[in-house]
């Protein structure tokens, strides 16, 4: 197989997974281990990828990528992350949901729970919800991001301000090895910090692909998370701080 047909393959991979090694390529292709560094070593110069000891990940930047693109990455994963996260979430409750794929993921699993009330700045949250006749659903204001859904901005921020959630479900763009939270929309982060604010409890949702990501604007550390859902075990020396924190980590099972 000619590099010209490896090159996406391996995209795809890193983008499913988050990062990929030279080995398990190898394997995957057949191929030699001096053929995938040379693979990675022109995708790295072409942007696509960024180098790392023993393989690489996607690449640090400012902007994220495509809705549409986050929606199908790790599906599975975000599934079964949504259906631990929705196991330990009450009837009768009142709830936030914010922005991204992962909490639409929650929300969906959501759909038997009795008599939420609901309140989101994500709009394809709200439109899952509706399906679910005892859910009271309240979206915020806020200006329409139309490449999600989301709304964002101070008069979201200022809706969210008028509430006291029991618990709030919150998703992130990456992860650092320090347990910070990061997003790339600085108007979303304030608008998540409000929602941290603003709840009693706050639970995390985000998948192993996270860990490998990076993004510019930070929305606040692990330490201020009950609970963080996700599918794999998290880079090193964070689940210790987790436990230092009392923050407790849920390793979804994965189908």
């Amino acid at each position: 197989m000619s590099q010209t047909f490896r090159h996406p393959e391996i995209l795809e991979i890193a983008r499913r997974d988050g990062k990929v090694t030279v080995d398990d390529l190898a394997d995957h292709f057949g191929v030699t281990l001096q053929t995938i560094r040379r693979d990675l070593t022109d995708l790295a110069e072409a942007g696509r990828l960024e180098r790392v000891h023993g393989g690489a990940v996607l690449p640090s930047g400012t902007t994220n990528i495509g809705y549409e693109e986050r929606r199908s990455l790790n599906a599975g994963a975000k599934q079964s992350i949504a259906q631990a996260c929705a196991a330990q979430i009450p009837n009768g409750i009142s709830l936030f949901l914010n922005i991204g794929t992962s909490t639409e993921a929650v929300a969906r699993e959501l759909l038997h729970h009795e008599h939420l009330m609901v309140v989101t700045n994500n709009m394809n949250v709200a439109n899952i919800l509706v399906a679910n006749p005892t859910c009271e659903i309240l979206v915020t204001g806020g200006q329409l991001r139309r490449s999600d859904g989301g709304l964002i901005g101070n008069l979201a921020a200022e809706t969210i301000r008028q509430f006291k959630f029991d618990l709030a479900v919150i998703g992130c763009s990456a992860l650092d090895r320090d347990g910070d939270l990061l997003d790339f929309d600085i108007r979303e982060v304030s608008v998540s910090r409000t929602i941290l604010r603003q709840s009693r409890k706050t639970y995390l949702v985000a998948d192993h692909t996270k860990f490998a990501r990076s993004a510019p604007a930070r929305i606040a550390s692990l330490a201020d998370v009950d609970v963080f859902f996700t599918d794999d075990t998290p880079p090193p020396d964070l689940p210790s701080q987790c436990d230092s924190w009392g923050t407790e980590i849920v390793l979804a099972q994965t189908k």
